[in-house]
């Protein structure tokens, strides 16, 4: 069957106009800028849109139902997240331009690509007059690069409508998808010391950053490859002045484990650390924030659907597990999820960051079929 989709020109003026929008988490007007953009074109198609306030400090979310008053369990959910790493003015940076088969730019390859590709598909369908046999919906959040916190409960109430998950997350290397994810949990590690000048009263100080040091090197010996288990202490932020003794300190730690046992034995071991220094306190803060994405019977039978539209389109699809999380990680355990199927590049997070020109249009029909074949 011929589809009568949208030309590499026409998906790379599309992507534009997203990623010249900024929308770094944070900056929750560049986010609901991206929010009104998908709205709008999802409005003009005839679709069903709610609009759903942030809160918290964070944008707003956009669900739309194609078919509006399908059942529970009957349908395809599409999630895609609009916020990227990358704060306002790295357009200036990294501007959006063409180099051979590499488009760059801030969300190029994660995740802008992936989510536009994917509307299109759908608005391909739409000019084709082809029912799927699933109703669809599509949700966009705002917060996905900071782990989620205030769209997880709409993510997880959509997939209760849900019998396949589909997220349009960037391929991994050679255009893999993902079946399997580890956990991630983030914590912040607080000590309260004592400040004191550092010249005429340094005995009298009690240093947080001292404090935080010892707890850095062993909180990072944790780690074990082994058992793919990682600890990062990404952050620390401390002190007031060169001349003063720190009184306050705090270490940012990001865990990665393939079972949430491993993340409990963490959260364990972490909230039982004592102070080196008695005069010093310590405080703990944070929690597992998504839990390890197991490939199952389920996921491994999408995956072969999918991969079998993949051979009939031209292309051979394989799968991989990684260690980065995404928002599928909170409902693969409940509803077949495939991740990856944005598109392909390199460089996420980087002021480098590209897509792959040429995995455009594989990635638009697998997504279509997807969209057509799944019952």
């Amino acid at each position: 069957m011929s589809m009568s989709l949208p030309s590499n020109e026409d998906l790379l003026a599309g992507i534009r106009r997203w990623v010249e929008i900024e929308s770094q988490t944070a900056n929750v007007a560049g986010v609901n800028r991206m929010m009104d953009e998908v709205e709008g074109i999802y409005r003009e198609a005839g679709a069903t849109v709610e609009r759903i306030p942030g809160k918290d400090g964070r944008g707003d979310c956009i669900s739309v139902e194609t078919s509006p008053g399908a059942g529970s369990n009957t349908g395809i959910l599409v999630l895609s997240h609009l916020d990227t790493v990358h704060p306002e003015g790295t357009l200036e940076k990294n501007p959006f331009r063409i180099e051979g088969d590499r488009v760059y730019g801030p969300g190029t390859f994660d995740m802008k690509g992936g989510a536009y590709i994917a509307l299109s598909a759908y608005l391909s369908m739409l000019r084709d007059g082809v029912k799927p046999n699933l109703p669809i919906r599509f949700l966009y959040v705002p917060d996905e690069e900071v782990g989620s916190q205030t769209s997880r409960p709409i993510i997880e109430a959509a997939a209760e409508q849900a019998k396949f998950v589909l997220v349009t997350e960037p391929a991994r290397h050679g255009g893999k998808v993902i079946t399997a994810r580890k956990g991630t949990a983030r914590y912040q590690l607080h000590a309260h010391g004592k400040a004191a000048h550092s010249g005429s009263h340094h005995e009298a100080g009690r240093s947080a950053i001292k404090e935080i040091a010892h707890h850095v090197i062993e909180i990072e010996s944790w780690t074990d490859y082994d058992r793919e288990l990682t600890l990062n202490v990404g952050q620390i932020h401390g002190g007031t002045t060169d001349n003063t003794i720190p009184e306050f300190a705090t270490a940012r730690i990001d865990v990665r484990a393939t079972s949430t046992a491993d993340l409990e034995e963490v959260a364990a071991r972490l909230a039982a650390l004592q102070p080196h220094d008695p005069d010093v306190e310590l405080s703990l803060a944070g929690q597992i924030n998504r839990p390890p994405y197991k490939k199952n019977s389920g996921i491994q039978h999408l995956f072969d659907h999918a991969k079998e539209l993949a051979a009939e389109i031209g292309f051979e699809l394989g799968d991989t597990a990684t260690g980065g999380g995404s928002d599928g990680s909170f409902v693969a355990e409940r509803v077949p999820t495939l991740d990856g199927l944005g598109v392909c590049g390199a460089n996420a997070h980087q002021l480098d960051e590209y897509l792959e020109i040429s995995s455009l249009q594989p990635r638009m029909k697998l997504m279509r079929r997807l969209m057509e074949t799944l019952r």
